[in-house]
């Protein structure tokens, strides 16, 4: 494998959501650690599943892997850095400042732009060369799926600016916070991601043309704030020899060869890996060390059940149901990688083909809906909340409103505070809450970013929410209603989580549903998508694959959806309306 030649110190691995980085970056960690390396591997995804892989549990702290030696793992936890960041800022100064100043500071400090921060900061001090890291060879990081791994890269750069042309010290880092110490080491991450004797990018992928393009855009987008010692693996390919017989196979091989062909130019000169495609599940160690060893024999194949299984609906029976209320926000959630955009798109299309007005939007960065619909349909609109065209307009609105009757000074530092990074958060969620109003008028169908982008979304609504209700208390008006509203309303708003019929994206989803529960949102249904099991694939390969479906679908069914639908795999890409609406239909 050409990227594991020579590594350095330092390997990322990113790309779009469900290509496979987790299985690569701990494969890898486990043939580093084996080597006689020792390796610290870092989950940077707020919805990490590498204790899953690893079937132990990890968290926060760095936990010895304990069927490797060498090797340890650090799930980088957002909510426990956020708290600890608080406890760093706000500690020192309690009794010593008023009780009112401190809580004023903590209010400040409590919202998902803190979150981020403080997830932020333990990623940058992995960068340099402190006491936690100080013991290990090699650093590899698992990160969040593509658009919020950019920002988690860009934020050094992007903080040491704000920090260098800062005169005030007053910024969502925290006004006590010690501007020299987080200058000193943002500016050293941004020295360590640069040099390529340090720091190497993989990127991963599948041979699908979609998938493709965004990862041509990720190599250009990286390369420009200068991290371009880049490599790119394409993961999960069928291979040719076990799809002449079967039909499916040959069309899924077909499009996979289509889509290499075609593989984008700024691709073609980087140093390139393939990874076939497994026939069990990636989880456990021998089904990692299998995926860079052809030599290792992987897991036993689970034994066919002669238990007959009952269908399950078809998308378009669940989508049946929602058109019963005329109207209503519906959401989409998920891991990356598991079809979100898609099956948006066809619950989408079967609205407007019932004659309802429809509003298709993502708050995903990475997310190709235009490119999934591949044409126009009546009743039915689309829109894209672009972080880079809310965070300008809310600058705009913000210097035109705050700062029209400000002198020059007041005005400079309010555009100063504008240019902090923190300001893109309050921006997107603005966009957010304005496209789910129309939700009262008609159906608006979101698609979202993976999980964990979307939670520290949900989290700026909450705390939105928290200080609307505690403004009106005061004022004592009865009736008001927030965005957080609306999502724990049954009524006003259904949540469709997406997943496959695999282990570790059930485990996450249901882990996504507990984490909305705790938030007042109870999910309407779950949506399995791309199951082999519904297809009629002779494929050696394909059908073990199927087998390994029918204990997570079951899991689905029995303990944790209250509704369900089944999407079959598709033979041709579900682009354009007719192809979606096959999909809908449970059409393979």
């Amino acid at each position: 494998m050409l990227f594991l030649d020579s590594p350095p110190r330092y390997l990322f691995f990113t790309g779009k959501g469900g290509v496979g980085k987790t299985s690569l970056a701990c494969a890898t960690a486990i043939r580093l650690s084996e080597a006689g390396h020792k390796v610290l591997l870092v989950s940077t995804d707020p919805a990490s599943n590498v204790a899953q892989v690893f079937e132990q549990p990890i968290g926060n702290q760095v936990t010895a892997i304990a069927a490797v030696s060498n090797l340890a793992a650090l799930e980088i936890d957002p909510e426990a850095a956020a708290q600890a960041y608080r406890d760093r800022i706000v500690g020192p100064v309690r009794g010593v400042l008023p009780d009112n100043v401190v809580r004023g500071i903590e209010e400040q400090l409590s919202g998902a732009c803190t979150t981020e921060i403080a997830a932020f900061d333990e990623f940058t001090g992995l960068l340099i060369d402190g006491e936690l890291t100080r013991d290990f060879d090699h650093i590899v990081f698992d990160t969040a799926p593509t658009g919020h791994t950019i920002r988690l890269l860009q934020l050094p750069g992007a903080w040491s600016s704000f920090l260098d042309n800062s005169d005030t010290g007053a910024s969502c880092l925290g006004p006590l916070s010690g501007l020299e110490k987080q200058r000193t080491q943002y500016r050293a991450a941004v020295d360590a991601l640069s040099d390529p004797a340090l720091t190497r990018l993989v990127l991963v992928a599948r041979a699908q043309a979609s998938t493709l393009c965004e990862v041509a855009r990720t190599h250009d987008e990286l390369a420009a704030i200068g991290l371009k010692r880049q490599y790119l693996v394409i993961n999960g390919i069928l291979p040719a020899s076990g799809a002449q017989s079967d039909a499916l196979a040959r069309a899924i091989a077909g499009r996979e060869q289509a889509a290499l062909d075609a593989i984008p130019a700024a691709l073609r000169a980087l140093p390139t890996d393939t990874v076939p495609l497994m026939p069990f599940n990636l989880v456990g160690l021998a089904a990692l060390k299998a995926l860079l060893d052809p030599t290792a024999t992987g897991p036993a194949p689970i034994a066919a059940s002669s238990a007959k299984h009952p269908p399950l609906p078809n998308l378009s029976t669940l989508v049946d149901d929602l058109a019963q209320d005329g109207h209503g926000l519906v959401m989409l959630m998920g891991k990356g990688g598991v079809g979100k955009t898609t099956l948006a798109a066809a619950v989408a299309v079967e609205l407007a083909r019932r004659g309802f007005p429809v509003h298709l939007t993502t708050s995903d960065p990475a997310a190709h809906l235009a490119e999934t619909l591949a044409g126009e349909l009546e009743h039915l609109t689309v829109s894209r909340i672009d972080p880079h065209a809310e965070t300008e307009r809310y600058r705009n609105h913000v210097l035109e409103t705050k700062g029209k009757d400000l002198d020059t000074q007041g005005r400079a530092l309010l555009e100063e505070d504008l240019r902090s990074p923190c300001t893109e958060e309050i921006a997107v969620f603005q966009a957010f809450s304005r496209i789910i109003r129309e939700a009262g008028r008609k159906f608006v169908v979101m698609d979202t970013a993976p999980t964990g982008h979307t939670l520290l979304l949900l989290d700026a609504t909450g705390a939105y929410h928290r200080e609307i209700a505690r403004n009106m208390d005061k004022s004592g008006v009865q009736h008001y209603s927030t965005p957080m509203m609306q999502l724990q309303d049954p009524k006003q708003t259904k949540v469709l989580i997406v997943t496959l019929a695999e282990t570790t994206p059930v485990l996450e989803a249901a882990s996504l549903q507990a984490d909305l529960r705790r938030a007042g949102i109870e999910p309407w249904a779950w949506v399995i998508n791309n199951s082999l099991s519904a297809s009629a694939t002779t494929s050696p390969l394909l059908a073990r694959r199927a087998v390994q479906e029918w204990p997570q679908i079951e899991a689905v069914r029995e303990h944790h959806a209250r509704r369900v639908a089944l999407v079959p795999i598709q033979a041709e890409e579900p682009i354009g309306v007719e192809r979606l609406t096959a999909l809908a239909e449970g059409k393979a």
